[in-house]
């Protein structure tokens, strides 16, 4: 299978090193659920998504979940690749959100084309820095951006099954990096000014021009 066509940072390999790429990575399918990677364990390839997602997130000591970003066909994972460049093992998990079908690139292959292909290196630095930069988004969101316009944003952002969000308060506050009863807190103010309406496992978006204009107001 020759997915290299996927990856458009990649069509500049010479052909000895496509192949050799091609030939010594594995297609795998990945189904919805499970945790590829987590906390403590070393990484053993390099994913390459060629369709799903992947939901990478961290929890603290007191249970409290964020999710840090997502990984997309045409994508790969930066924590995955900071692990692999710096020997270490993961810090946070990875579960597949949609099922996934993957080309996986152990780590021999990984480390001997970062070594020998200059294609290969500048595709997966530049990976990394969108991410990174991505990352750094976040974090300047955690710390200063008001939380109703963080949730107005999230729920804009989320997709949605016309204007339903199936999504529970607590998934919310994961997606947030806060806490559920803040998120419900939140959602009953949305809810009393008729911009949202929330049910079990479900909020339905009412008004989303009133959720867009609070979401831009940062």
């Amino acid at each position: 299978m020759d997915w290299i066509s996927q990856f458009p940072g990649l069509s500049g390999l010479k052909e000895p090193i496509r192949q050799q790429l091609i030939d010594q990575s594995n297609v795998v399918a990945v189904p919805e659920g499970t945790v590829i990677f987590g906390p403590g364990k070393a990484p053993e390839n390099l994913l390459l998504l060629l369709s799903g997602t992947v939901r990478v997130q961290q929890t603290s000591e007191n249970g409290r979940e964020i999710v840090l970003y997502r990984v997309s066909a045409g994508e790969s994972c930066v924590l995955t690749t900071a692990c692999l460049l710096a020997y270490e093992d993961y810090s946070a998990e990875g579960i597949v959100e949609a099922d996934v079908q993957a080309v996986a690139v152990p780590r021999s292959v990984f480390d001997r084309l970062i070594a020998q292909s200059e294609v290969f290196r500048r595709f997966v630095f530049s990976a990394y820095s969108r991410r990174i930069t991505d990352l750094f988004f976040i974090i300047e969101e955690v710390a200063f951006q008001r939380m109703d316009i963080r949730l107005a944003h999230k729920i804009l952002e989320l997709p949605s099954d016309h204007g339903r969000l199936h999504m529970t308060h607590q998934q919310l506050a994961a997606e947030l990096g806060t806490a559920r009863e803040v998120v419900s807190r939140l959602l009953q103010e949305f809810q009393r000014r008729q911009w949202v309406e929330s049910g079990r496992g479900e909020i339905r978006i009412k008004d989303r021009g009133a959720l867009t204009e609070l979401a831009q107001s940062a």
